[in-house]
């Protein structure tokens, strides 16, 4: 075949041949390729100058959309992660509160534990690693909080309980926040920092000549140049990888440095007594440890502040799988001092999460007794309302019945002068005995001994059995006048209260307030005496020469104390007091709570306020009244 070679295969046995009458054809269909690719790119160019002219709308729509994506992206994500908007604090506090690593929240949800391959895999953690329980598979939120004052925490306890999560949770969180995003959390107070500064993890390097230490030292002298105050530093197992004695040491003073010097807020993980010991002296430092369970020998993840935690490693060891034998040995060759040391440290957190689980359970038991007090309070008020009304439904047909007899009375007297006087008698008392009710209703339990006192008769010689009030003796059976000017019977009596039968209705009446009826008072004088004696019972004066201007009002209920305050501050405004002062303690802050609602719309108040620190503080409060 005639035509032109264009190659050859690799042995030599076949030729790739362009033929003669091919080649007019190729040559066509390139340059028709050619024509076609200018022509694209002629049509591109042209399009490309038409969109150059819009090119500010398009970036600053390019911008938007980016803006728009990221606003959404933060929105999904916490959603996702059940994020909070943080409150970026001006303070120097970093306070969070069940606070959750997203990435090993994200590791959980994805992980599904791989099929043992032999008996040794078996006896590793075959879980993600970090602050997630084995039990519920849930992960395990961490709580604390750095102020100005109390600005370092170290962490201590066992290897894989979660101190390095709880600084990675700290660091992640606090450049989340400086960045604008939510963070995963039931309550976030990040400080703006001027840097985040780390050294977690192994950074030994045969290339730069840098071993496990070396290369640590490296990391923190950068980050000791780095420092500016406000900055948050996170110190991993700080002065390890040298003689504990001396990265004890170390440990100590590269803290104290970046505490004092730069003024930075300082997490750092240690196993090293010596930083424990640091923490533990100094008021400022916060002592913190990852919980072990000393039963299953397996770690909690829970953060404990207040105090140290042993490190448990000979126990650890053997839940990853190390040979028993090597465990004993371990433990045969453990100094007697550091072992005592170690069982104190257990001791200690074991008694702590005990206290710490009563301390819980009181809480909850005292939160439901406070509820179920509201809830008693709550049901006396509303009974206490519906006595009143009853009680004032009661006393109006009472007054009722009081102004239909003395109308009675009144119209049988033939002389026209003495039936308008005591006409006028009658609605003057009858006024007065309205206000005489009023006054019980709205302040039945008085405290405010010779305040507001009651005119009453004269009483006469008082025994056990009989009493006598105008040298007429009042005994059970006996028909006497109510305070409210009704006739009625005495059923019963003790030395001071006697209950009469009124019409219908039952009342209990001071033995001092009541008159014995005569059987033969008849006459229109005895009668119009009769009527004036008993809307004169009722009469109320005030006294406001002994006016206390303080309420105590500690141990009563809120059902108690609305009436205490409202008469008392009656009484003051009557009596012309400037200010007053209500003692209601702190408590549940229940009472005082109630207090300050009370008086906020009251009318005599103009405005109240704590009382300052040498009068009670927070457990009284002072209001001054309107003049």
């Amino acid at each position: 075949v005639g035509g032109v070679a264009h190659g050859f295969s690799s042995s030599g046995a076949t030729v790739f041949i362009e033929p003669l009458e091919a080649i007019e054809a190729n040559n066509e269909l390139q340059n028709l390729k050619g024509k076609e690719e200018r022509e694209i790119a002629r049509i591109l160019f042209a399009l490309t100058e038409e969109l150059r002219e819009q090119l500010p709308a398009i970036e600053a729509s390019v911008e938007a959309v980016a803006e728009l994506d990221f606003i959404i992206a933060k929105v999904e994500f916490g959603r996702r992660f059940k994020a909070i908007v943080p409150q970026i604090s001006d303070e120097e506090t970093l306070d969070l509160i069940d606070a959750r690593h997203p990435l090993l929240e994200e590791n959980l949800r994805d992980f599904s534990p791989p099929r043992r391959r032999d008996a040794e895999l078996s006896k590793a953690e075959t879980r993600p690693v970090g602050s997630v329980s084995s039990s519920t598979r849930e992960i395990v939120p961490v709580s604390f909080k750095l102020t100005k004052e109390n600005g370092v925490m170290i962490i201590s306890g066992a290897n894989a309980g979660g101190k390095t999560v709880v600084m990675k949770t700290a660091g992640l969180l606090s450049l989340m926040a400086i960045s604008g995003l939510p963070v995963p959390a039931t309550s976030a107070k990040i400080p703006f920092y001027h840097s985040v500064l780390a050294d977690i993890g192994d950074h030994q390097s045969l290339a730069a000549n840098l071993s496990t230490f070396s290369s640590h030292m490296s990391n923190i002298a950068e980050m000791m140049e780095h420092c500016q105050s406000p900055s948050l530093v996170l110190l991993d197992e700080v002065g390890t990888g040298t003689d504990p004695e001396e990265g004890s040491a170390l440990g100590v003073a590269i803290v104290d440095y970046f505490r004092r010097n730069c003024g930075a807020q300082v997490i750092a993980s240690t196993h090293y007594r010596g930083l424990k010991i640091y923490a533990a002296n100094d008021e400022n430092v916060i002592n913190a440890s990852v919980e072990f369970n000393e039963k299953t020998l397996q770690p909690t993840y829970r953060l404990l502040i207040g105090m140290a935690g042993a490190s448990s490693g000979i126990d650890i060891a053997h839940r990853f799988g190390i040979l028993p034998d090597v465990i004993e040995n371990s433990r045969r060759n453990l100094d007697i001092s550091a072992k005592k040391a170690e069982d104190y440290l257990r001791k200690l957190q074991t008694e702590s999460t005990i206290a710490e689980d009563l301390r819980i359970a009181l809480e909850d038991e005292r939160e439901a007794v406070a509820m179920k007090y509201a809830g008693l309070e709550i049901e006396a008020i509303k009974k206490e309302k519906e006595r009143q009304k009853q009680f004032q439904s009661e006393l109006a047909q009472t007054i009722d019945d009081f102004e239909r007899q003395s109308k009675t009375f009144i119209k049988s007297i033939e002389d026209k002068a003495l039936r308008n006087r005591l006409e006028k008698e009658r609605d003057t008392r009858k006024a007065e005995l309205n206000r005489a009710v009023l006054s019980k209703v709205q302040n039945p339990k008085p405290k405010f001994g010779g305040m507001w006192q009651a005119e009453t008769r004269p009483v006469g010689s008082v025994s056990d059995s009989t009493f006598e009030t105008n040298n007429l003796p009042i005994v059970v059976g006996s028909k006497v006048y109510t305070s409210f000017g009704n006739i009625g019977t005495v059923e019963k009596m003790d030395t001071e209260v006697a209950e009469v039968l009124v019409g219908g209705m039952r009342l209990r009446e001071k033995i001092k307030d009541l008159h014995a009826v005569a059987e033969d008072q008849t006459s229109t004088e005895g009668k119009l005496e009769k009527l004036q004696s008993q809307s004169q019972s009722a009469n109320l004066r005030l006294d406001t020469e002994d006016m206390n201007a303080e309420l105590n009002l500690i141990g009563q209920t809120t059902a108690d104390a609305e009436y205490e305050i409202d008469r008392f501050l009656d009484e003051a405004y009557l009596a012309s007091l400037p200010r007053v002062r209500i003692i209601h303690g702190f408590g549940t802050g229940a009472l005082k709570n109630f207090v300050h609602h009370f008086l906020k719309g009251h009318p005599h108040i103009e405005k109240f306020s704590f009382a300052p620190q040498d009068q009670g503080g927070h457990g009284a409060t002072i209001a001054e009244l309107k003049q």
